[in-house]
């Protein structure tokens, strides 16, 4: 950690600590699996010593495992200590800290001090305010002729009811859109889709069900926990409600954009 990264730490704010507890044990903060990132790595053909970008990089798996995989150089940006704290230990494990940088920081706004080959925000489009706005920000990082990374939701079955829809993790039916809604809301904003790589249920399976297990081992050590009512109640409705919900309607996938030339 440099003491640029230290004196940052001090000056942000951090995620809600129920999400921390929750991913607590995760390695990625989203229903990929490390097949799934192996997959899209090996489908955007990255060259060596390709420079990236990912905004809301969580506990750093995307980065570290290109870095080593694909001799990838980045930096990755995340609200949240915990995960930032994670990012930097794997860096370390898998040999790659020379090449990967974690801030720990809001990545609402951010834009890099150099134009990277691969820009990405694969899970976490709140900080633009939505897919235009993240788009819009990620393409301020990003060298032409680069690469721009989308991680976000999409119905795959439309819920019948406000209340599906916010069981399912959406304010309104209207957050998320069809696949093909989706895709053509990426092409409509200037760009093309020149891969994708979509979760499926057991993806979402080991990133839903993943979190049970983290959060009763978190109930047995700390059940005086000012959180601990939350966290009961959460694992106690959260199996049924995921399987009623979630896992039918919601799908999820990284996009790679490229933007259109004129001609």
């Amino acid at each position: 950690m440099t003491t640029n990264d230290t004196d940052h730490d001090r000056a942000v704010r951090d995620i809600p600590r129920i999400f921390a507890v929750r991913e607590s044990a995760h390695r990625i903060h989203n229903p990929f699996t490390p097949q799934k990132y192996a997959t899209l790595g090996e489908a955007l053909r990255l060259p060596p010593g390709t420079t990236a970008l990912d905004l809301g990089s969580g506990s750093g798996e995307m980065l570290c495992t290109w870095a080593r995989d694909h001799d990838l150089t980045g930096t990755g940006v995340d609200l949240s200590e915990t995960f930032t704290r994670q990012a930097r230990a794997r860096a370390h494990e898998l040999g790659v800290a020379d090449r990967v940088r974690f801030v720990h920081g809001d990545a609402a706004g951010y834009v890099g001090p150099e134009p990277v080959d691969l820009a990405a925000c694969v899970g976490a489009t709140w900080i633009g305010g939505g897919v235009p706005g993240t788009v819009e920000l990620l393409a301020r990082s990003l060298r032409p002729g680069g690469t721009m990374l989308i991680g976000e939701p999409y119905w795959r079955r439309v819920p019948g009811d406000q209340r599906t829809a916010q069981a399912c993790g959406a304010t309104h039916v209207d957050d998320f859109r069809p696949l093909p809604d989706l895709l053509a809301q990426l092409g409509s904003l200037g760009y093309d889709v020149v891969e994708m790589v979509l979760a499926d249920q057991d993806s979402w399976d080991r990133y839903q069900a993943a979190q049970w297990l983290t959060m009763r081992r978190w109930l047995d050590l700390n059940p005086g926990d000012e959180l601990a009512g939350a966290v009961r109640e959460e694992l106690a409705t959260g199996p049924e409600q995921y399987a009623r919900t979630t896992r039918e309607h919601v799908g999820w996938g990284v996009f790679a954009l490229r933007a259109r030339t004129a001609g």
